[in-house]
């Protein structure tokens, strides 16, 4: 790093000259330091050179303003070009020489304005800062090296609760990741480990995966950021190399590998590792060194790194123990009933420690376990699967009115607290979904009509009632009327 600072500031005068800028000490550091965290890929000082030469071309290319009279005189001339060719085309060779002359003399008058305008410039330089080069970094690596913007701070403060809006019931899985998210932008983390490292634990369709999408979403503003891989695919030992890369002379060697080729394009991401306890015990020496060092060596030989990256982990392992034997013998007292959580939470974090190896476990920054889903939480979470149906519907051209008992019944068939929110989708799509698409096939049904969902007298089913849009009175009418 001190010979590459060296290597710049002996090279700085050179650039300054060719862009016609000047770089602050800060600038010069910060290409060296910037580079050689996040530019992973390429070797000092090549990195740290083309960040110094972006960065000036950048300054001066958006500084620049060209004199109006310039550009009247470019434009002159451009008429003047074209008024010759007129004339020569029509074989006035006599107007088009008068032409020539004028041409010359509007370039003649170009030339020294340029020349007065190009003295002007070197005598007053553009200086380029520390932060022109934090953003030439960002674009070169796609990763947010600048310091936290005052819009991108109200983002930050914000997310835990955008977050809690569309997973329920996990707060505190939520805030333990948020967290880590935050002390990654203000620059406190480790420098040489991912962002973060989790596992999520618990029962099936509590909202482990759908967590790491919608962290995606409000990070990213896009799911394309989110590499998923289903560990079910890695669970023979074979399958083990297609994550950093087949060995050489082997089939798919060239492709490169599953895990390390995405991250290395993509650089600054979330990495889902889905379902970990399906994988073959080798997968998780592999991942050792990524967790520790934040780098990885695929098959080709050449070092990926993580240190921008979270890693999560999801695993349902427990929830089997946990669903056979609940909290074992003994009367279901409401004291009992208090502690589920907490005996939920020991019963998984024991069934972790025996299927998975120390070393594993401790390079990971934190074992998140999310709680079982209960009553109250599936009639808020009815109200967000409901949300993207009734969206898909007003797409359609109907609209779709249900009331409150309704959702209650719906939430009732679909709560099942082993088994998650993945009942509710089903019991939506067979009391609701499939009784309106009926509805609309056999109903005389046109856009803008509305249908209005309500739970029956018996309490057994929903009914599904057409309201007609009102038709206006057409001009015809209204004239006989008068």
């Amino acid at each position: 790093t001190e010979e590459t600072l060296e290597i710049l500031k002996n090279i700085k005068d050179r650039y300054e000259d060719h862009h016609n800028v000047q770089y602050t000490d800060e600038a010069i550091e910060a290409c060296v330091y910037l580079t050689n965290r996040y530019m992973n890929d390429r070797y000092s000082p090549d990195k740290a050179i083309d960040a110094l030469d972006e960065s000036g071309s950048r300054v001066h290319i958006t500084n620049i303003e060209v004199p109006k009279n310039i550009l009247d005189l470019e434009k002159d001339l451009d008429e003047i070009k074209s008024e010759k060719k007129e004339a020569i085309s029509k074989q006035k060779f006599e107007d088009a020489a008068t032409i020539r002359d004028k041409e010359k003399s509007i370039e003649s008058k170009l030339s020294h304005a340029k020349d007065i305008w190009e003295k002007q410039l070197k005598s007053k330089k553009e200086v380029v800062t520390e932060e022109n080069v934090e953003n030439v970094v960002a674009m070169m690596t796609g990763i947010p090296v600048q310091r936290v913007s005052t819009r991108e701070s109200k983002k930050l403060v914000k997310m835990p609760d955008n977050l809690k809006n569309k997973i329920i019931g996990q707060d505190d899985a939520i805030n333990m990741i948020v967290r880590a998210i935050k002390r990654n932008r203000v620059g406190l983390k480790d420098p040489n480990k991912p962002i973060g490292s989790f596992i999520f634990l618990g029962p099936t369709g509590v909202g482990k995966t759908h967590l790491a999408k919608s962290l995606s979403e409000e990070m990213f503003d896009s799911t394309e950021s989110l590499i998923r891989i289903d560990m079910s695919e890695y669970m023979e030992k074979f399958a083990v190399s297609r994550l950093i890369g087949a060995p050489t002379g082997y089939g798919g060697y060239e492709e490169g590998g599953q895990l390390t080729e995405k991250v290395r394009r993509k650089p600054y991401s979330i990495i889902l590792l889905d379902e970990i306890e399906k994988a073959h015990p080798d997968v998780f020496n592999i991942l050792l060194q990524a967790l520790d060092d934040g780098e990885l060596t695929d098959s080709m030989g050449r070092k990926v790194s993580f240190k921008n990256t979270i890693i999560i982990m999801t695993s349902n392992i427990g929830s089997r123990q946990l669903k056979d034997f609940g909290q074992g013998v003994g009367f279901n007292t409401s004291s009992r009933k208090d502690n589920t959580d907490d005996h939920s939470k020991s019963v998984i974090k024991k069934a972790l420690a025996k299927s998975f190896a120390p070393e594993f476990l401790n390079r990971i920054d934190d074992v998140i376990v999310f709680n079982s889903l209960k009553k109250e939480h599936i009639n808020k979470i009815i109200d967000i699967e409901m949300e993207d149906i009734l969206k898909r519907i007003m797409e359609i051209g109907y609209s779709v009115k249900i009331s409150g008992k309704a959702k209650d019944f719906i939430a009732d068939k679909g709560f099942d607290q082993h088994f998650g929110a993945r009942p509710l989708k089903r019991a939506i799509q067979k009391y609701f979904e499939d009784p309106l698409a009926e509805e609309i096939i056999n109903s005389n049904i046109t856009e803008g009509d509305s249908i209005k969902v309500d739970l029956n007298k018996e309490g057994d089913k929903l009914v599904m009632k057409l309201v007609k849009q009102k038709k206006k009175p057409s001009a015809k009418k209204k004239e006989k009327t008068d």
